[in-house]
């Protein structure tokens, strides 16, 4: 019994050298047996949005313009608010208080949404709290900036409101310049640290710059996507259908605690409508992404050829023309090399 005490002592006094010695480096180094007996006293981590997001995950929900990202994004923090699951997804977690950071509406216009032309209002749980700029709150002289001061804002709203999780729509507020790493990477690191300290699970919600809509959606279609995909734990997305402009269909990008199930060949096909003054996605069925993108024609291709040569003309670098038409580079050279022919 006391050569296997010994033996016990001698390993734990092995691991705190260890994390001695690595102690001014940026990486936390231990056995990974070390790892794997202090992940077990965590819980594992349960669904708050089926297989999409799960607790203790960073998440980004992006989409472009107009398609229903704050629509979804409200109706899972309802949700989660009053433990109910929605569009067919497990929810495994029990009723819980969440905050909504609402950077795209104003009360009146969340009003409209969720009532009858402004009669017969939908009743939210009381652990749904919305939160908005302020703009009577003057920024204190301690802050450099209204950034700083947005984000020292956003940790005292966790602690004061004793909340796990959050929904900020969207991140574009948080940071003008989402699509230029250099800004991204504070973002993301603020965010990421945020998660960690408190314990969040947080659900960020971000646009699509100009895509081509003839191709599946992919982790490139995010804006500042290297940089944010890197950072986050998992991300969805919602895209369009061009067989019916009515619908919205849900594709997971990335994920770490699951294995990808709504892929391109099995996306979840919704429609938007409302419902006792509550507007929502509702499921319809599963479905494979192609059937649902823009079908390419001989017109679009003409056009495509037109606005290469001219951007061209104008002295544009081939990657950087097939940035802003959301084309490869080989298809911008293939098409000037044809036309100086």
């Amino acid at each position: 019994m006391s050569e296997l005490i010994n033996k016990g002592l001698e390993h734990f006094k092995d691991v705190l050298k260890a994390e001695i010695e690595y102690q001014n480096t940026i990486f936390t180094i231990k056995p990974a047996n070390i790892w794997i007996d202090e992940a077990k006293s965590r819980p594992v981590p349960k669904m708050l949005f089926g297989e999409f997001w799960f607790e203790g995950e960073l998440c980004i929900l992006f989409a472009d313009t107009n398609l229903g990202k704050s629509i979804l994004a409200v109706q899972i923090a309802n949700s989660i608010s009053i433990g109910n699951s929605i569009c067919g997804l497990k929810l495994e977690c029990l009723p819980s208080p969440i905050i909504y950071f609402d950077f795209e509406l104003s009360d009146k216009q969340f009003e409209n949404r969720y009532s009858e032309n402004f009669t017969n209002h939908y009743l939210f749980n009381s652990n749904f709290l919305r939160a908005e700029i302020n703009p009577d709150n003057e920024m204190p002289k301690s802050f450099e900036s209204f950034e700083d001061f947005l984000y020292h804002s956003l940790e005292q709203s966790v602690k004061n409101g004793k909340v796990k999780v959050l929904i900020i729509d969207n991140i574009t507020y948080l940071k003008n310049e989402t699509e230029k790493a250099k800004d991204a990477l504070p973002l993301m690191k603020f965010l990421k640290e945020l998660k960690n300290k408190y314990s969040l699970s947080i659900l960020a919600l971000a646009h699509t710059p100009k895509r081509d809509l003839t191709r599946p959606i992919n982790k490139n279609d995010l804006s500042g996507s290297k940089m944010l995909m890197n950072f986050c734990d998992s991300s969805f997305a919602i895209g369009e259908s061009f067989q019916n402009k009515g619908l919205r269909y849900l594709k997971q990008i990335k994920q770490r605690n699951t294995e990808q199930i709504y892929d391109s060949e099995n996306v979840i096909i919704c429609q938007i409508e409302k419902i006792n003054s509550f507007l929502q996605f509702s499921f319809l069925e599963y479905g494979d992404e192609n059937e649902h993108l823009k079908q390419k024609s001989e017109q679009d291709g003409t056009q495509r050829d037109i606005e290469i040569l001219e951007l061209k003309k104008l002295g544009l670098a081939n990657t950087e023309i097939a940035k802003r038409l959301c084309i490869s580079e080989g298809t911008v050279r293939n098409v000037i090399k044809k036309n100086i022919q």
